[in-house]
């Protein structure tokens, strides 16, 4: 079983640990109620023995059950460390286009709910484990009791097993529609925070995302859940009818065929009364261990299996640039993708394009053009799936995909700020110089920073993009690209930022890349690429 595969590979110690402490409790159970037995078929004395058995049994029950919960709640708490890391790992790890196509709620879902749920369903590993040995401890007593009696038993407990998993089938059935519901919700949760504007001010548009998005599918989740609850509760309350059944069946029903001693019967009556606890806990922990299979089923369909290592994670440190380069070329490379309809596929390519130190490139074209997938196929968060790229003479292939990422600092369009200068600690000036372009990004009387920390990220959109710019400069890298920076900066800034700060960085040696519709600005270039439609409609130099 996956999950299992899973528990072992997180900690085999633990797990080992924690399933023979149970199964020892689970021994010393049986062996107490064997001694239990004993004790009332013998009521006109005590023995000893038997006194001191049962005393010695207690303890270990008590000192087996401690140890395995304790080694339990460690291994569950470890579990959630592990996998959300892991997890984490195997998401910066997987491509850029993979984690787009899978899609923030369901990312999410997996990271806070499945790794939750996969967590949980470790605690009852040592109970689990505890019940079954107390289960085949009474089952090898009444063995010991009556072997007739016994065969019997085993001719009628898989007839109730086998009519019992029907019921857990389907249960398990509708908990897999459940969870595709919950991607749906989270998707909707998202909808809430990141749409409430939009909410706030439409009433009717408020009133049909609660009713027929949020509502509707959480009544759905709602319904399979209940459904599959209710096959549990029935597949549950079955398993423990079927005990008492069978025990009818010892009391009513064998005695009219079979001579058996009453002292038999009782001690087979006695057992199977004291086999329910266990059975019942073994029943209500199926459905635990279901929704983490699930869980782990979604996670691995996802592509970011946890039981594969992380493919792309670095090993070790890389060089962050390589300050002598002297040329980047991109010859023939394609990038295909689904467009605006489901049924048409957008191509990208195929582009040739050279970049050299201390150019200032613009990247101008329509909407839909291709800029911002160039922009990823440039940086080498997306794969060319043809042609070349090449950066110094160095075809840029899996093995040094990361190094050559490392020579761009980027603000995207859809960039997303970090609350302090993240990987930025080995700046030898510190601060100091942070404030120095806090200045130059006039920004100086909005925001401070502190060990490298910013004291507030709560700005308007054109003043974020500047925080972001200000994390570029910091980086130092031999290429920066710029996507649709100025979109969202007041007319005398985006002035600046033409006029000044793309010179300066330009003056400095680095290539600068600009994805832009700032027309008026064009001339500052010196070179344009205009995209349309996903080919270069032309290339020219501006001086």
């Amino acid at each position: 079983m996956e999950l299992i595969r899973l528990f072992l590979s997180a900690s085999w110690q633990s797990i080992t640990l924690a399933v023979l402490t149970g199964l020892l409790g689970g021994a010393s159970s049986a062996g107490m109620i064997a001694l239990i037995n004993i004790s009332l078929r013998e009521t006109n004395r005590v023995n000893p023995f038997v006194a001191l058995g049962f005393i010695a049994l207690c303890l270990i029950l008590l000192i087996s059950t401690a140890a395995s919960q304790v080694y339990i709640a460690r291994l569950a708490e470890r579990i959630i460390f592990d996998l959300r890391l892991h997890l984490t790992r195997q998401i910066l790890a997987c491509p850029l286009r993979q984690l787009e196509e899978i899609g923030i709620p369901r990312l999410l879902a997996a990271l806070t709910q499945d790794i939750e749920i996969i967590a949980n369903a470790s605690i009852p590993i040592a109970a689990l484990c505890a019940n079954i040995a107390l289960l085949l401890g009474c089952l090898l007593y009444l063995s010991w009791l009556s072997l007739p009696l016994f065969g019997l038993t085993m001719v009628l407990v898989p007839l109730a097993i086998l009519s019992n998993q029907y019921l857990i089938y389907r249960g398990r059935h509708f908990l897999k529609f459940a969870r595709e519901e919950q991607d749906r919700l989270f998707q909707h949760f998202r909808t809430v925070t990141e749409g409430i504007k939009e909410l706030k001010l439409h009433q009717q548009r408020r009133q049909a995302f609660l009713v027929e998005d949020l509502q509707a599918t959480a009544v759905q989740s709602k319904h399979y859940r209940i459904t599959a609850a209710n096959s549990f509760a029935i597949g549950g309350s079955w398993g423990l009818v079927a005990l008492f059944v069978l025990i009818g069946v010892f009391l009513f029903v064998v005695p009219l065929l079979f001579v058996i001693p009453s002292a038999v019967l009782s001690g087979y009556a006695l057992t199977l009364i004291f086999m329910v606890t266990p059975l019942r806990g073994l029943l209500n922990t199926l459905p635990e261990l279901l929704r983490a299979n699930i869980a782990l089923e979604k996670i691995n369909t996802l592509g970011l299996s946890l039981n594969t290592p992380s493919t792309e994670v670095e090993e070790s440190p890389v060089a962050v640039q390589n300050p002598g380069w002297r040329s980047l070329r991109i010859t023939g490379v394609t990038h295909a993708y689904k467009g605006e309809r489901e049924d048409h596929h957008f191509t990208l390519g195929p582009l040739s394009l050279t970049l050299s130190p201390g150019e200032l490139i613009f990247i101008v074209g329509g909407n839909g053009s291709g800029k911002s997938t160039l922009v990823k196929l440039l940086t080498g968060l997306y794969a060319p799936e043809t042609g070349t790229i090449e950066f110094d003479g160095q075809s840029i292939t899996d093995a040094n995909q990361e190094w050559y990422r490392q020579q761009f600092s980027v603000v995207f369009s859809d960039f997303y700020l970090f609350d302090r200068l993240l990987g930025l600690d080995n700046l030898k000036s510190g601060d100091r110089v942070a404030q120095e372009y806090l200045e130059k990004l006039h920004l100086d009387g909005k925001v401070k920073i502190d060990r490298g920390v910013f004291s507030s990220t709560a700005l308007s959109q054109g003043q974020r993009k500047r925080l972001a710019l200000l994390t570029a400069y910091l980086e130092d890298r031999s290429i920066y690209v710029f996507d649709e920076w100025a979109s969202d900066q007041d007319p005398a800034f985006k002035k600046i930022f033409y006029t000044q700060l793309l010179p300066e960085l330009r003056n400095q040696g680095n290539a600068v890349v600009v994805v832009s519709h700032d027309e008026r600005y064009f001339d500052l270039a010196d070179r344009i690429v205009k995209l349309d439609y996903g080919k270069i409609e032309y290339d020219k130099s501006m001086h």
